[in-house]
């Protein structure tokens, strides 16, 4: 193969100024040739594959949009504020050799790391020999006392440890920084070794790169070697939720690895065992991946203002009744001040030289490292101590004087809080711009995963962070990119599966996916969300129809329009109601007053309830169960909210009521699409049973409060006002193949209440959730029978009493069956809450402390 397959320079820039910088160039050896792992990769593309890098770079954009992936930058819980990740085309390529220098560093740190941990909550050995100082211990706050004297199960304190990695001119790989609380990066690089080696798969499959999937199997072996119940030990991901900004890689790896997402409101403590509690009761929890910060982990002995964590999980952990990975108290090794006082460690705890050298670093809490640093500002990187420093780290050359005499003060008054390290110009990686392949600077991070007790192993790829075009610093964060890692090997390449340990085929079979009381809430208000958002969609289209006939409408039908719209938030309790006969000023006046009002609402998803905020509260509902939801369906109601929204921008010009009326119908179409997944895309468990519940709940609050209205005010004896009453239960067409032009109560009555066949009608509705809520109590029987107990039942009903008018024509039984129909959905509401979601009827909540 010749060094280089085809010529690259008409796609080359900026690479010879990046090498005049101080910079490594990845992709050039300095005689000009490419390096041999590139000239491999490239032969593999082909002349007509660099042709295609658009487009191919287009495909990896769509896959990762089609995914849903994104990363959280400080996301806004009210605007769901989400970026998508950002991946480049093409991967940074690391040689055998290399990765072998890497791999015998990373194993011989992350050994130190958890020595380090044993000693320091343990017998304390460095503190009183002097090779650590006790405030970087003591004063760290990710320090936790409540762990002093705690040996973690299988004395593994780090089962993930995750290092950033630079690499300089010289060629060397030196740390940067170690990750130990809850290192991220292990989902989102998985997304990227399937999204990268899908664009590439030629050059994947014959450069012999290192796959992944072992080393997530030897963190699964190790967990369970460890933890209590071993092999049959319940793992679950614990993650702070949706709002995290790698809240996507929470669900990406619990889907993957097949285990349990959890929050800390799905965990209890009992008897000083942890539980999940789930639809079926508390079920043990034998191992946590956490994706929390230590101090977040338990309210009672760690921040009182955690509504994150779980109280008493640091008694579960110091009982020895939990395995949680990492062990709280890792945080004080995330500090950079660390780094320096490694070497001496090192040669005291495993009588060894560090393999893997960091960049030299400095901790000005000492007086000869202080003055050492100061001089050295400008050509260093100063980072906070402490997290809560309370400055970012900053590049001393980007200082100008005054800045930077500001900055030696500071230190001086408070050398502690600062650390001083090294600055290395970063390795220039080859990137696609979209024109040209360019470099950029690149940091690699790279994860030990324990495969057993005190035993791990390096996962042979990485996640590659890029720093913004034309800076120096790689962060996620600040508009970085990432990339993926080859590491390529000499050897065979390892094809094992996760599926190959995965449990039998007719173990899974037999198994039940257990439903969490979260998931289970959130899939509850999922389906009532949704019917709500049909049922104010449809009310407003009919609302705002009737409004804009030539003929205006009957004060009975404006009166049953307007108590609905008030009832379903359509307009706020504060506008005006539709005009009747002792309405003061124009009719016209007030009804343009009402329709202005119901206009505005739409969109308002801060002061109100109506269309627009139904779409975002189905939006936060399905984001809470992610990974129960595929992707299609995500998107669905993401567009749903996100184009209605949009829509409803202006609502003040002379078309505004048709511009409205254009958008309930595109929401509408997107709300029977968002049913259709509902229905047809979801696995039919206790979690969909839930859903299905709540949607039906709702519709038969929303119907059977509208249909008593419609009697009460008399709109159903208008022509208009008894259409306007089958449309809203979505019934028109069905109503006039059957019964042409008739508008008479026995026809009405039969559909609408009625007729088992129709799922609008009431009746239907009822038996639905007679039977949905059976299935979801069948082992619970008498459970079933008290929630039914209030439930009307249809087969007692008869057409010919209820569609009877009393004296005065007036329709008492009927009334009083409709109120008795609303009041019973909200009740059963309620006792499924307290049943299912709070778990409130439990005993037995001692917390040993």
């Amino acid at each position: 193969m010749p060094a280089e397959p085809l010529s690259l320079q008409a796609w080359v820039q900026d690479m010879a100024q990046a090498v005049a910088r101080g910079h490594l160039n990845e992709l050039f050896m300095p005689d000009g040739q490419l390096r041999p792992q590139w000239a491999q990769f490239f032969a593999h593309v082909g002349v007509e594959g660099l042709g295609e890098l658009n487009r191919r770079a287009q495909s990896l954009v769509r896959q990762l949009r089609d995914n849903g992936v994104t990363y959280n930058v400080y996301a806004d819980a009210s605007h769901g504020t989400q970026r998508p990740w950002s991946l480049d085309l093409f991967p940074m390529i690391v040689t055998p050799d290399s990765w072998a220098t890497i791999e015998a560093g990373v194993l011989q740190r992350t050994k130190l790391l958890n020595r380090v941990l044993s000693d320091v909550y343990g017998p304390q050995h460095l503190l009183r020999k002097g090779l650590l100082p006790p405030a970087l211990v003591q004063g760290h706050p990710g320090h936790l006392y409540a762990m002093h004297g705690v040996e973690p199960l299988g004395g593994c304190w780090l089962h993930i440890a995750a290092f950033d990695l630079a690499r300089g001119p010289d060629g060397d790989w030196r740390v940067v920084s170690q990750r130990t609380q809850a290192p991220s990066g292990l989902g989102y690089l998985l997304e990227n070794r399937i999204a990268i080696a899908r664009q590439f798969p030629t050059a994947f499959a014959h450069m012999k790169v290192q796959r992944l999937a072992a080393s997530y199997q030897a963190l699964m072996q190790g967990i369970r070697a460890s933890a209590p119940n071993g092999a049959q030990a319940r793992i679950a991901i614990l993650t702070p939720g949706p709002y995290n900004e790698t809240y996507f890689e929470h669900a990406y790896l619990a889907r993957y690895l097949g285990l349990t997402l959890v929050e800390g409101n799905d965990l209890t403590v009992r008897d000083q065992r942890l539980f999940l509690k789930t639809l079926t009761g508390l079920e043990p929890v034998d191992a946590l991946i956490k994706r929390l910060d230590d101090e977040w982990l338990d309210p009672l002995e760690l921040r009182s203002d955690s509504a994150l964590g779980i109280p008493g999980l640091l008694q579960v952990i110091r009982s020895g009744r939990v395995l949680v990975a990492n062990a709280p108290g890792s945080a004080l090794l995330e500090s950079s001040a660390l780094l320096g006082f490694l070497p001496a460690i090192c040669r005291e705890l495993l009588g060894e030289e560090l393999r893997l050298p960091a960049l030299p670093t400095w901790w000005c809490g000492e007086q000869a490292a202080l003055q050492r640093a100061l001089p050295q500002l400008h050509h260093s990187v100063i980072k906070p101590t402490y997290p809560q420093a309370g400055f970012e780290p900053v590049m001393g050359q980007s200082l100008d004087h005054p800045d930077l005499e500001r900055l030696t003060a500071r230190m001086r008054h408070q050398p502690d809080e600062f650390t001083v390290q090294s600055y290395l110009p970063l390795s220039q990686t080859p990137t696609w711009t979209g024109e040209a392949i360019a470099p950029r600077s690149a940091m690699l991070r790279v994860y030990a995963l324990a495969d057993g007790p005190q035993s791990w192993r390096v996962l042979p790829g990485g996640l590659v962070r890029l720093a913004p075009r034309g800076q120096l610093m790689a962060s996620m964060q600040k508009g970085g990119s990432s990339a993926d890692c080859w590491v390529l090997t000499q050897g065979a390449v390892d094809t094992t599966s996760l599926l190959a340990t995965a449990p039998t085929t007719l173990a899974l079979a037999q198994a039940k996916r257990p439903v969490s009381s979260r998931a289970a809430e959130n899939l509850f208000w999922m389906g009532r969300y949704t019917e709500r958002a049909e049922q104010s969609v449809r009310l407003a289209q009919i609302i705002l129809r009737h409004l804009h006939m030539e003929e205006p409408s009957s004060h009975p039908l404006q009166a049953w329009m307007s108590q609905l719209a008030y009832a379903q938030s359509l307009v706020n309790a504060g506008v005006p109601s539709l005009p009747s006969p002792v309405h003061r000023g124009s009719p016209a006046q007030g009804l343009r007053l009402f329709e202005r009002a119901l206009m505005a609402a739409l969109g308002d998803v801060q002061g109100s309830y109506s269309v627009g905020f139904n779409l975002r509260a189905i939006r936060l509902a399905a984001a809470n169960v992610r990974e129960r939801l595929s992707q299609e369906q995500r998107n669905l109601i993401e567009r749903a909210e996100c184009e209605f929204l949009d829509q409803c921008q202006d609502t003040d010009n002379d078309s505004a009521v048709q511009e409205a009326l254009h958008a309930l119908e595109a929401a509408s179409e997107a709300l029977a699409g968002i049913t259709g997944a509902q229905t047809d895309r979801m696995v039919r468990d206790n979690g969909w049973r839930l859903l299905s519940l709540g949607r039906h709940i709702e519709r038969l609050f929303t119907l059977s409060h509208a249909m008593r209205v419609a009697f009460e005010t008399g709109s159903v004896h208008d022509a208009a006002g008894f259409e306007a009453l089958v449309a809203l239960f979505d019934s028109t067409i069905t109503f006039h193949a059957h019964y042409q032009q008739r508008r008479d109560v026995v026809a009405l009555l039969d559909l609408l209440l009625l007729n088992r066949d129709n799922p609008r009608s009431v009746a239907w509705v009822l038996s639905t959730l007679r039977s949905r809520l059976k299935k979801l109590e069948q082992h619970q029987p008498a459970l079933a029978d008290t929630l039914l107990t209030d439930l009307p039942d249809p087969d007692t009903w008869s057409l010919t009493d209820l569609s009877t008018p009393e004296a005065g024509q007036t329709y008492g039984p009927l009334m009083r069956l409709l109120h008795t129909c609303a009041d019973a959905a909200l009740a059963l509401s309620d006792g499924l809450s307290q049943l299912h979601f709070s778990h409130a009827e439990r005993d037995n909540r001692s917390l040993v402390v």
